[in-house]
């Protein structure tokens, strides 16, 4: 009775009303804009389109579904349109002073991944999942799970979020995207044998270790201290074999512990010394790395986030310094 009188209302043009009726799946949708769409910056000019589209047509709202399930029909129509037609972040140059990294293992394709910082997923991965979910929450905001997903065709990541992330029916994601259930099974299957093919490495590891578990934070401590100490050796020593690097929004893609280890070193060369802020992204630990200066003050360079296997790295990414506001991090700080 309670959402009747807020519905009510709000079609009555009570803007108050809309905003107590849809602030509850502000940062799910979030969250699935930005499975979508792969990008903080594109996941939340989504969602406010989503909300705007919604105020707009909420007088039309006749509640054959539910007022959720109407929301991610909007917000996912919303990131079709923006995967179809906008143009994504180009590829960036080397832009690191003073380094020459080695030659890249490949070039890579998502340049435009963005980190989601953990801050912004409370509440948000722990809304009711539907019957037919197969992914846990928290390996479907990881960034190998997010990255997979943006080589996907457009309708193939819708399809594949709303029915295995989600767990929504079939029939209620053929009417989300005015199709016919058959060809949502088709799009599906194609999706899941896509999705397997580039996880299979990943399907193989051993799960990470419990969010702030002792075996998590044991990882992490050995990581701070081998790379704020520039100690090589030991940080070689925590990756695995096939360790993966990557970097957007430049190309640059690293597989392998020797061209992995080459990359560090020459960040490290020359004296070049990181202060580590530790903060969490995608589910996952993550460092606002902080290149030292002779004046005691370190400036900020980038945020490191690093996939974790069982008591090894498998996987570090790199991203640029515009992204450490996100995380309530400075530009720069005084030297540890």
């Amino acid at each position: 009775m309670v959402a009747g009188d807020l519905i009510s209302r709000a079609q009555a043009g009570d803007g108050e009303a809309f905003r107590e009726l849809t602030e509850p799946y502000r940062r799910e949708l979030q969250v699935h804009c930005y499975r979508m769409l792969g990008s903080l910056q594109d996941a939340e000019d989504a969602l406010q389109d989503t909300l705007l589209s919604a105020w707009q047509g909420v007088g039309r709202f006749e509640g054959r579904a539910s007022l959720r399930t109407w929301l991610y029909r909007i917000a996912t129509n919303r990131c079709l349109n923006v995967r179809r037609s906008a143009s994504r972040r180009p590829a960036q140059e080397w832009d690191v002073p003073n380094v020459e990294p080695p030659e890249p293992t490949r070039l890579g394709e998502v340049v435009w991944l963005e980190p989601f910082p953990d801050a912004l997923l409370d509440g948000a991965i722990d809304a009711p999942l539907g019957p037919e979910a197969r992914y846990e929450q928290t390996e479907a905001i990881s960034l190998a799970f997010i990255t997979a997903l943006q080589v996907l065709p457009p309708r193939q990541i819708a399809v594949l979020i709303l029915r295995d992330v989600l767990g929504f029916h079939a029939n209620e994601v053929a009417d989300m995207l005015d199709s016919t259930v058959e060809s949502v099974k088709s799009a599906l299957k194609r999706a899941r044998a896509s999705l397997q093919r580039r996880r299979l490495t990943i399907d193989d590891c051993q799960p990470p270790p419990a969010r702030d578990s002792p075996s998590e934070d044991a990882i992490v401590a050995k990581f701070v201290r081998a790379w704020e100490s520039a100690d090589l050796d030991a940080l070689v020593a925590l990756l695995t074999d096939d360790v993966f690097m990557s970097m957007p929004p430049m190309p640059f893609e690293y597989q392998g512990r020797d061209v992995v280890a080459r990359f560090c070193a020459s960040l490290f060369r020359a004296g070049r010394r990181f202060d580590l802020v530790p903060t969490r992204a995608n589910g996952q630990p993550a460092f606002g790395a902080y290149l030292r200066t002779p004046v005691g003050i370190s400036h900020g360079v980038g945020l490191y986030v690093l996939g974790l296997t069982g008591d090894r790295i498998c996987a570090m990414t790199r991203f640029d310094k515009s992204v450490l506001p996100w995380f309530g991090l400075p530009r720069s700080r005084p030297s540890a």
